[in-house]
């Protein structure tokens, strides 16, 4: 059996819950993950690397310009090609983002699983289709997991086997804060107390709630770890 996940989120970009899942997935089964298309190439062509846990990673490279119809065509021949090389017969389709049904829905999943991580519709620039695609792939799919219990209470009235499967972090990683001797060159200088967060810092990030509690303790420091995404760094 193997594992095709078609993502919107780029695997080398930061970790957290897809590459929880797969790289564990990558134990037992093959597990190709599917980004979204770089628009940056003379002639198509599909990128295949792997990770250091055995999770192939598939990109594919289009010619600037191409439109969305003739996008879709291009990427269903180039993973076509690349299943047909690879003996890929019976698999389990996994869904990061509805958007992604409309290349992985000609395909014939012996399951087909919805992982609702967020509220992508709640998204700054969310794509307009959003909602229609996931009532789409609601209706596809075998079994639905949400990345958290409010997800869940929002949508388990949408499909009858639904489960809330709350993202978490990485423990046996984050343990290793406990026995680090020497402190990192660019925090050496930064005062204690310390307030970490370690993620994207996005447009979700609530930054009313931070200014206000910097300005109420301003003997506490702040430190904010993960690349910016959608909102002023500033």
């Amino acid at each position: 059996m193997d594992i095709i996940c078609f993502s919107h989120l780029r695997w080398n970009f930061v970790y957290q819950r897809p590459q929880h899942l797969f790289s564990r997935f990558a134990r037992h089964f093959r597990v190709f993950y599917i980004e979204e298309p770089l628009y940056d190439a003379n002639q198509a062509f599909l990128e295949d690397s792997q990770s250091p846990e055995g999770v192939h990673i598939l990109v594919p490279h289009l010619p600037a310009g191409t439109d969305e119809v003739t996008a879709v065509v291009i990427q269903h021949q180039l993973l076509e090609s690349q299943f047909t090389r690879l003996k890929v017969t019976d698999h389990i389709c996994w869904y990061l983002t509805p958007m992604a049904l409309t290349l992985g829905g000609r395909m014939a999943p012996v399951l087909t699983v919805y992982d609702c991580m967020d509220e992508l519709s709640a998204f700054k620039n969310a794509p307009p289709a959003v909602c229609r695609k996931e009532a789409e792939l609601l209706k596809l799919a075998d079994i639905v997991f949400t990345g958290g219990y409010s997800l869940y209470k929002a949508k388990k009235h949408l499909h009858e086997n639904i489960y809330p499967f709350p993202s978490s972090i990485d423990k046996q990683h984050f343990s290793k804060a406990r026995t680090v001797k020497q402190e990192p060159d660019d925090q050496k200088a930064i005062p204690k107390p310390r307030i970490g967060f370690f993620g994207v810092i996005d447009e979700r990030m609530d930054t009313i709630l931070l200014e206000t509690i910097a300005r109420l303790r301003p003997e506490w420091n702040y430190i904010l770890v993960g690349p910016t995404v959608k909102i002023d760094p500033a």
